[in-house]
């Protein structure tokens, strides 16, 4: 192609008008209130006042491989000045620690809980949200702070970590992989009872897949209790001892199995058994598997639909995926060096990357495909295109971006997935020839 037609179709392209399109998904009227829920609205007029800091969090979980002045300056976030002059990176900064964690932490889950049902009503199975929970882990930079409040996960045969981790764990909505809740912190605490304080957000008529190291009756006994048609699915685990009632059919049946009397002293609530329902499946080239399940009606909810529905877990590991490689671009840590920091930067990244499965859910009701048949990627790069684009289109005539975004979006349609491939997990580089770097622990350092 000829320079010259390469110009002209680059002319010829519509060209946003606004970036409002995209913002409007967050009410402004939420992020003022979040403002002033946590006590962090600007009392004076600054160049760079709260409401655009937040949008300057979120810039930044976007543009991962853009400085903090360069977000700044591309997304066009301070007010003009009279002399001309540009905001400093150091008061970005500044700016940045003024606003805190607080109030995007308050805009997430605001968010959320607008977002949400609609998600999951839209995507029901025999009436139920299907949702899921499982956790995960973040790097964070190896900074005394970090190591002093998240710490550094030790053991195994390769010693300590090289850096400090966050343990994070999340409520998904499993068919759109929108975010519902997340709890995260220091890596000391286990997942278990990060998840503990997620079971208030689970919407009545819902189903929660969790991974099976959040079995226990305390926790998903307590998750039936406090709704209304709550349920849980998880697989078996193997060393479990169980009692079969009643066969309901091939490889289905309800079962009972005693409550430990740990679980009976942290909660004198509990019953001393427990009944549930066991459904037996098997996937060409693995051994026979169990899960376990509240779903106690054969009718209601047929055994075979619900070995099927248990893999939408793996919903979760994409989402995963699509944050730590996609949003973080596989990056060794995320930002922050300060636990305050670290935080406000989390809460960004998981509500920027809401802002862009709430998109992806819109193209894909166009397109006329389920969610999760849109490629984040090329989701992500189209809109961080089309955000920089916006904030540097002049006024006037230009045509609205959003349709054009949504229609380019459309062309990026997944194939249908292959449930019978079978891809076993392999590496064909198990670790670096280079010695390990790390820091010297107290005794080296007494010598």
């Amino acid at each position: 192609m000829k320079v010259g037609t390469a110009l002209a179709l680059v002319a010829a392209r519509p060209i946003p008008e606004t970036l409002e399109d995209f913002r409007r998904q967050i009410d402004p009227e939420w992020i003022l209130a979040a403002l002033a829920a946590t006590g962090t609205a600007s009392l004076r007029r600054r160049r760079l006042p709260a409401e655009q800091v937040i949008w300057l969090v979120l810039g930044m979980a976007l543009f991962r491989n853009r400085s903090i002045a360069e977000v700044a300056a591309s997304l066009n976030l301070a007010l003009p000045s009279p002399r001309g002059t540009t905001v400093v990176p150091s008061a970005l900064a500044k700016a940045k620690d003024r606003l805190g964690e607080e109030p995007v932490h308050w805009l997430f889950d605001v968010c959320a809980r607008h977002w949400a049902p609609e998600s999951l009503e839209r995507h029901r199975w025999h009436g139920l949200a299907v949702l899921g929970v499982d956790g995960t882990t973040l790097r964070v930079p190896d900074s005394e702070e970090n190591r002093a409040y998240f710490g550094i996960p030790r053991g195994g045969p390769r010693g300590p970590a090289a850096y400090p981790q966050l343990r994070l764990v999340t409520l998904l909505a499993l068919r759109t992989r929108l975010l519902v809740a997340a709890r995260f912190g220091p890596y000391s605490q286990g997942e278990g009872s990060y998840a503990v304080s997620l079971w208030s957000e689970l919407p009545d008529h819902s189903l929660c897949v969790v991974d099976r190291g959040f079995f226990g009756a305390d926790g998903l006994i307590s998750l039936t209790r406090s709704g209304a048609d709550r349920h849980w699915l998880t697989r078996a685990k193997s060393k479990v001892k169980w009692e079969e009632i009643e066969r309901l059919g091939e490889g289905d049946s309800l079962i009972r199995m005693k409550v430990s009397p740990e679980a009976k002293r942290k909660n004198p609530s509990l019953p001393e058994e427990w009944v549930m329902r066991a459904v037996r499946y098997q996937r060409p080239g693995f051994r026979p598997q169990w899960l376990w399940t509240s779903l106690l009606d054969p009718k209601a909810y047929p055994a075979r639909e619900i070995a099927t529905l248990y893999h939408e877990r793996w919903e979760l590991e994409l989402s995963y995926d699509e944050i730590k490689t996609e949003m973080l671009d596989r990056e060794e840590a995320i930002r922050s060096r300060s636990p305050g920091r670290v935080q406000q930067e989390t809460w960004g990244i998981l509500l920027g990357y809401n802002l862009i499965r709430l998109e992806m859910a819109r193209v894909a009701d166009q397109a006329k495909v389920e969610p999760t048949r849109i490629s984040f990627i090329t989701s992500l790069h189209l809109i961080c295109d089309e955000w920089i684009w916006c904030a540097f289109a002049s006024p006037g005539g230009i045509p609205r971006h959003l349709i054009h975004l949504r229609t380019n979006l459309q062309r990026y349609v997944l194939p249908e997935r292959r449930s019978k491939r079978s891809f076993p997990r392999a590496v064909k580089i198990k670790m670096s020839s280079y010695p390990r770097k790390r820091r010297p622990g107290p005794d080296e350092n007494a010598k």
